[in-house]
C-alpha cells in the first residue's frame, strides 16, 4: 500500500484516480480547493489547499510516496507543482496529461491538426509546456500520462491499450477513452512503474 496524493481530486479525472486508488486499498490525501466537500470516508483525508499557494501545497504533499497531479496546465506553471512536491521530498510525480501534444501518422502534433477545436487550444499548449519542462526535470521520477482524444465518462472495462507519443485510433477512427479506465492505467504505473521519466498514453 502506498500513500498518495492527489491534487485536484474533485475533478472528473481526479475523482477516478481517487477511487481506484481506494479500490486497491492506497492510501489517499484527495487536495484541491474545496476537497472537504468529499465528506468522510475511509482511507482518504482531504486538504483544502489554493495551489497557487506553493507552501501549502508542499505541506499537503509532504510524506507521501506519490504525487497525482489532474491539475489544469492552463491555470498556473508547471514549476507551481513541481518545486513544491520536490521541496516536499517527494520523488515520485506523475500527470494527467492531454492529447494535445501527441503525434499523429507522420508526426504531425494533434494541437496543430486542421480542426482542432479553438477553446482547447490554451490548456493543449499548456500541458505541451508541462511536458517540454517536465523532460528538462533531473531531479524527479516523473510520469506524464496522455488520455486519447476524446477523455469522457464511461465504464470502467480494464480493457485499453498503452502507447508513447503518438495518438492511438482504434480501427473505427475513434481515439477515445473513459476516466476510470484512464485511471487504471495511472494507478498501475503506480503499482508497476514502466515509464519513469516518459510519457505515454492510453486508449481502447
Amino acid at each position: 500500500m502506498s500513500k498518495i496524493a492527489i491534487i485536484g481530486a474533485t475533478g472528473r479525472a481526479g475523482s477516478q484516480l481517487l477511487e481506484e486508488a481506494l479500490r486497491r486499498g492506497h492510501s489517499v490525501t484527495a487536495i484541491a480547493r474545496h476537497a472537504s466537500k468529499l465528506g468522510e470516508r475511509a482511507g482518504v483525508v482531504t486538504r483544502d489547499v489554493d495551489i497557487n499557494d506553493a507552501q501549502a501545497l508542499q505541506d499537503a504533499v509532504a510524506g507521501h510516496d506519490v504525487v497525482l497531479s489532474a491539475a489544469h496546465f492552463s491555470t498556473l506553471p508547471a514549476s507551481a507543482i513541481i518545486e513544491p512536491v520536490k521541496k516536499a521530498g517527494v520523488k515520485r510525480l506523475l500527470f494527467v496529461g492531454g492529447a494535445g501534444s501527441l503525434l499523429l501518422p507522420g508526426d504531425t502534433k494533434v494541437i496543430d491538426s486542421p480542426g482542432f477545436p479553438d477553446e482547447y487550444r490554451p490548456e493543449a499548449t499548456a500541458g505541451g509546456v508541462y511536458l517540454d519542462t517536465l523532460r528538462a526535470e533531473n531531479d524527479l521520477d516523473w510520469s506524464f500520462l496522455s488520455p486519447s482524444a476524446e477523455f469522457v465518462e464511461g465504464e470502467r472495462t480494464g480493457k485499453f491499450r498503452l502507447g508513447t507519443d503518438h495518438l492511438l485510433i482504434n480501427t473505427e477512427g475513434k481515439s477515445w477513452i473513459s476516466f476510470a479506465d484512464f485511471a487504471i492505467a495511472m494507478l498501475d504505473e503506480v503499482e508497476q512503474p514502466k515509464h519513469s521519466r516518459q510519457r505515454f498514453t492510453v486508449g481502447y
